[in-house]
Protein backbone atom coordinates (compact mmCIF):
# COMPACT_ATOMS: atom_id res chain seq x y z
CA UNK A 1 0.00 0.00 0.00
CA UNK A 2 1.52 3.38 -0.64
CA UNK A 3 1.30 6.15 1.21
CA UNK A 4 -1.59 8.11 -0.48
CA UNK A 5 -3.87 4.93 0.47
CA UNK A 6 -2.45 4.61 3.56
CA UNK A 7 -3.97 8.16 4.85
CA UNK A 8 -7.40 7.70 3.08
CA UNK A 9 -7.61 4.42 4.89
CA UNK A 10 -6.71 6.30 7.91
CA UNK A 11 -9.31 8.98 7.08
CA UNK A 12 -11.68 6.59 6.64
CA UNK A 13 -11.14 4.82 9.93
CA UNK A 14 -10.68 7.59 12.12
CA UNK A 15 -13.58 8.09 14.53
CA UNK A 16 -15.00 11.75 14.65
CA UNK A 17 -15.57 13.37 17.91
CA UNK A 18 -18.88 14.00 19.58
CA UNK A 19 -18.44 17.45 19.67
CA UNK A 20 -18.77 17.26 15.54
CA UNK A 21 -22.15 15.86 16.10
CA UNK A 22 -23.28 18.54 18.50
CA UNK A 23 -21.71 21.34 15.95
CA UNK A 24 -23.77 20.20 13.66
CA UNK A 25 -26.95 20.64 15.80
CA UNK A 26 -25.76 23.68 17.18
CA UNK A 27 -25.37 25.18 13.49
CA UNK A 28 -29.35 24.16 12.99
CA UNK A 29 -32.29 25.89 13.75
CA UNK A 30 -35.18 23.61 12.65
CA UNK A 31 -35.10 19.44 12.22
CA UNK A 32 -36.69 17.62 9.17
CA UNK A 33 -39.28 15.23 11.10
CA UNK A 34 -40.32 11.62 9.40
CA UNK A 35 -43.99 10.65 10.85
CA UNK A 36 -46.17 8.10 9.98
CA UNK A 37 -49.97 8.33 11.11
CA UNK A 38 -52.42 5.52 12.45
CA UNK A 39 -52.82 3.90 8.31
CA UNK A 40 -48.77 4.20 7.93
CA UNK A 41 -48.87 6.48 5.71
CA UNK A 42 -45.52 8.59 6.23
CA UNK A 43 -45.64 12.36 6.62
CA UNK A 44 -42.23 14.62 6.16
CA UNK A 45 -41.74 17.90 7.41
CA UNK A 46 -40.02 20.43 9.62
CA UNK A 47 -40.27 22.15 12.95
CA UNK A 48 -37.60 24.77 14.64
CA UNK A 49 -36.30 23.10 18.00
CA UNK A 50 -34.21 24.01 20.86
CA UNK A 51 -32.19 21.01 22.71
CA UNK A 52 -32.36 20.90 26.62
CA UNK A 53 -29.49 17.94 27.57
CA UNK A 54 -30.25 15.26 24.81
CA UNK A 55 -33.74 16.23 24.30
CA UNK A 56 -35.11 17.97 21.24
CA UNK A 57 -38.27 19.81 22.09
CA UNK A 58 -40.69 21.45 19.25
CA UNK A 59 -43.56 23.61 19.48
CA UNK A 60 -46.14 22.40 16.89
CA UNK A 61 -49.77 22.91 15.76
CA UNK A 62 -52.36 20.57 15.35
CA UNK A 63 -53.21 22.19 12.01
CA UNK A 64 -50.22 19.90 10.50
CA UNK A 65 -49.94 16.16 9.73
CA UNK A 66 -46.77 15.58 11.68
CA UNK A 67 -48.69 16.99 14.84
CA UNK A 68 -51.30 14.27 15.47
CA UNK A 69 -48.89 11.77 14.44
CA UNK A 70 -46.01 13.27 17.00
CA UNK A 71 -49.09 13.70 19.82
CA UNK A 72 -50.20 10.03 19.24
CA UNK A 73 -46.74 9.05 20.62
CA UNK A 74 -45.90 7.11 17.07
CA UNK A 75 -42.43 6.88 16.38
CA UNK A 76 -40.59 9.12 14.16
CA UNK A 77 -37.55 10.03 12.92
CA UNK A 78 -35.25 13.69 12.81
CA UNK A 79 -32.81 14.93 10.83
CA UNK A 80 -29.57 17.76 11.08
CA UNK A 81 -28.45 18.32 7.71
CA UNK A 82 -25.89 20.73 6.47
CA UNK A 83 -27.40 23.14 4.16
CA UNK A 84 -26.80 22.64 0.29
CA UNK A 85 -24.94 25.79 -0.22
CA UNK A 86 -22.59 25.13 2.38
CA UNK A 87 -21.49 21.46 1.18
CA UNK A 88 -18.48 20.70 -0.61
CA UNK A 89 -20.34 17.63 -2.04
CA UNK A 90 -23.96 17.40 -2.40
CA UNK A 91 -23.91 13.49 -2.58
CA UNK A 92 -21.83 13.79 1.03
CA UNK A 93 -23.61 16.49 2.89
CA UNK A 94 -22.87 16.14 6.44
CA UNK A 95 -25.89 14.50 8.55
CA UNK A 96 -27.07 13.73 11.89
CA UNK A 97 -30.50 11.31 11.76
CA UNK A 98 -31.91 9.85 14.58
CA UNK A 99 -34.73 7.57 15.84
CA UNK A 100 -36.64 9.38 18.72
CA UNK A 101 -39.21 8.63 21.19
CA UNK A 102 -41.89 11.83 21.12
CA UNK A 103 -44.16 12.37 24.13
CA UNK A 104 -46.22 15.80 24.98
CA UNK A 105 -45.01 18.08 27.26
CA UNK A 106 -47.69 19.34 29.96
CA UNK A 107 -48.94 23.27 29.36
CA UNK A 108 -46.89 25.36 31.95
CA UNK A 109 -45.65 22.83 33.66
CA UNK A 110 -41.55 23.70 35.08
CA UNK A 111 -40.33 21.91 31.32
CA UNK A 112 -42.73 23.70 29.57
CA UNK A 113 -41.54 26.73 30.81
CA UNK A 114 -38.16 26.58 30.44
CA UNK A 115 -38.32 25.16 26.77
CA UNK A 116 -40.63 28.08 25.73
CA UNK A 117 -37.99 30.29 27.26
CA UNK A 118 -35.46 29.04 25.13
CA UNK A 119 -37.54 28.76 21.95
CA UNK A 120 -38.05 32.68 22.54
CA UNK A 121 -34.31 33.22 23.31
CA UNK A 122 -33.09 31.33 19.96
CA UNK A 123 -36.41 31.85 17.68
CA UNK A 124 -37.88 35.45 18.69
CA UNK A 125 -40.93 36.81 20.01
CA UNK A 126 -43.45 34.43 17.67
CA UNK A 127 -42.75 32.03 20.43
CA UNK A 128 -44.89 34.33 22.72
CA UNK A 129 -47.75 34.59 20.11
CA UNK A 130 -48.31 30.89 19.48
CA UNK A 131 -47.05 29.46 22.89
CA UNK A 132 -50.60 30.86 23.34
CA UNK A 133 -52.26 29.37 20.76
CA UNK A 134 -54.34 26.42 22.53
CA UNK A 135 -53.52 23.98 18.81
CA UNK A 136 -50.01 24.31 19.80
CA UNK A 137 -48.23 21.60 22.07
CA UNK A 138 -44.75 21.32 23.31
CA UNK A 139 -43.45 18.13 22.29
CA UNK A 140 -39.92 16.59 23.51
CA UNK A 141 -37.87 14.16 21.51
CA UNK A 142 -35.99 11.73 23.17
CA UNK A 143 -33.43 10.55 20.98
CA UNK A 144 -33.03 6.42 21.06
CA UNK A 145 -29.96 5.83 18.42
CA UNK A 146 -29.02 6.87 15.00
CA UNK A 147 -26.56 7.49 12.29
CA UNK A 148 -23.81 9.91 11.94
CA UNK A 149 -22.30 10.57 8.29
CA UNK A 150 -19.51 13.33 7.58
CA UNK A 151 -18.39 12.45 3.82
CA UNK A 152 -18.05 8.96 1.77
CA UNK A 153 -17.24 5.86 3.43
CA UNK A 154 -17.40 7.99 6.96
CA UNK A 155 -20.98 6.82 8.44
CA UNK A 156 -20.73 6.03 12.38
CA UNK A 157 -23.75 4.73 15.19
CA UNK A 158 -24.95 7.14 17.29
CA UNK A 159 -26.36 6.41 21.08
CA UNK A 160 -28.90 8.26 22.96
CA UNK A 161 -26.65 10.79 24.04
CA UNK A 162 -25.79 11.34 20.68
CA UNK A 163 -22.66 10.11 21.23
CA UNK A 164 -20.36 8.77 18.64
CA UNK A 165 -20.39 4.68 19.02
CA UNK A 166 -18.90 3.19 16.41
CA UNK A 167 -18.43 3.25 12.72
CA UNK A 168 -21.66 2.01 11.05
CA UNK A 169 -19.26 -0.59 8.12
CA UNK A 170 -16.07 -1.54 7.26
CA UNK A 171 -17.12 -1.93 3.86
CA UNK A 172 -16.09 0.36 1.80
CA UNK A 173 -18.12 1.37 -1.41
CA UNK A 174 -17.82 -0.91 -4.07
CA UNK A 175 -16.89 0.24 -7.68
CA UNK A 176 -18.80 -1.60 -10.31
Amino acid sequence: MNHTNAQDEAGRKAKPVAPKVKELIDRTKSVILATVDAEGIPNSSYAPFVQVNTTLYILVSFMAKHTKNLADGRKTSVMFIEDESATKQIYARERLTIEAAASQVERDSEIWNTVITKLKENHGKVVDVIAEMQDFILIALQPVKGSYVNGFGSAYFVDQNLDILEHRNDVNHQPK
